[in-house]
Formats: structure tokens, C-alpha cells, sequence
């Protein structure tokens, strides 16, 4: 699948602000600067799509972008921070929470993790909850252009090791790479293959 064309389609903090129109929704989230921003832009093949930013934890809404007329990519909140207060932290809890159990165009959630480290207890948390609530995701491993193929292999296969713990069934899993565009067919792909069953 090739995106011709991606706009923003609004903004909201609750299920019930999102855009009028309803259609299958792909969303995106990840512990601040795990360059989700930049995934979404990239698989979009538009720099100015999705605000990118150096300071961690811009995004504070949900952010729904109308992909070629047929389904929403979503942009959410990020996860774990640290910089913000008890009291801020749980408004994005409850701005996370409120969209990933109840939107009912939801089909499917990407996990962002960060290739080039170990994943943390925010990334475990996350995942060991939308287990709990049933939530289908699936993960994908940011800035692999980072490090070299065997490397990139080896870091994968420890973190998928740690969820082994408590995953009967793993999921899916990509590698991609805003700089270089590594990963982009395959998620495209994998999303309109999901789309495809869902018209049948």
C-alpha cells in the first residue's frame, strides 16, 4: 500500500471530540522520543504531517490524520514521563485510556520501542496492560538505522525474550527507520492486509 494522501483530521482529549466521520483507525504511541512523530511522517511520506519535536512529551491530544479518505492514522499521547506532575501524568492516562478501550474503529495499536536500548518497565507495564484489556497491537522497533544488522537482531530478540515471560503468543513486530525508510512497506502492508479483511 502507497498513502497519497494524509491530512490532519482534528484533535481531541475524548472519544466522543473525535472527527465525525468514522473509519478504521491505526494508532501510533511510544515513550516520549521514541521518534514516533517522525515514523508517521515518514510512513506518510510527508515531513509536516506530525509535529516533530526535541522536547519529549508535545503531544497532549489525540491526533487523528485522515489516510487517502479510507482510515485514520492516530497519534497518540506518549507514555512514562517523567518531567510532569502525578496529576498530569494521570490526565494522559485517562486521555490513553479513554481512547485505546473505547473507540470502537480502533483495529490496531503500534507499540513504539526504542531499538537501541533495553525496554523499560514503562514499555512492560504498557504492553503486560493492553494484554489485561484485550487491546490488539503490535510492536514496532524505531531508529534501527542506528546500529548494524546483527546488533539491531540481537537487541530484538532480548526484548522479545522479556515479554516471553508473560506472552504465550508474541506479536507482530517490525523494524523501521525514519531516516532510511526501513520498515515502511511492511507496516503499510500489514495494515491493508488488516483493512482488507475487515471489507470482506
Amino acid at each position: 500500500m502507497k498513502i497519497k494522501d494524509a491530512s490532519f483530521a482534528g484533535s481531541s482529549t475524548r472519544i466522543s471530540q473525535k472527527p465525525a466521520l468514522r473509519l478504521p483507525e491505526f494508532a501510533f504511541i511510544g515513550r516520549s522520543n521514541v521518534g514516533k512523530s517522525s515514523l508517521i511522517n515518514m510512513l506518510c511520506g510527508n515531513k509536516k504531517l506530525a509535529k516533530t519535536s526535541s522536547t519529549p512529551g508535545k503531544t497532549r491530544l489525540v491526533n487523528h490524520f485522515r489516510i487517502d479518505n479510507k482510515w485514520y492514522l492516530v497519534d497518540l499521547p506518549g507514555y512514562g514521563f517523567a518531567k510532569i506532575s502525578q496529576k498530569e501524568r494521570q490526565e494522559l492516562t485517562n486521555i490513553i485510556d479513554d481512547f485505546i478501550l473505547k473507540s470502537e474503529e480502533l483495529m490496531l495499536l503500534f507499540v513504539l520501542i526504542d531499538s537501541r536500548h533495553d525496554m523499560v518497565k514503562n514499555d512492560i507495564d504498557f504492553i503486560t496492560r493492553l494484554g489485561q484489556m484485550q487491546v490488539p497491537f503490535s510492536i514496532i522497533f524505531t531508529k534501527a538505522d542506528k546500529m548494524g544488522p546483527n546488533a539491531l537482531k540481537a537487541q530484538i530478540a532480548k526484548d522479545m525474550e522479556v515479554l516471553k515471560e508473560q506472552w504465550e503468543e508474541l506479536p507482530r513486530y517490525f523494524s523501521s527507520s525514519a531516516q532510511t525508510g526501513m520498515g515502511k512497506e511492511e507496516i503499510l502492508d500489514y495494515i491493508d492486509d488488516i483493512l482488507k479483511k475487515i471489507s470482506h
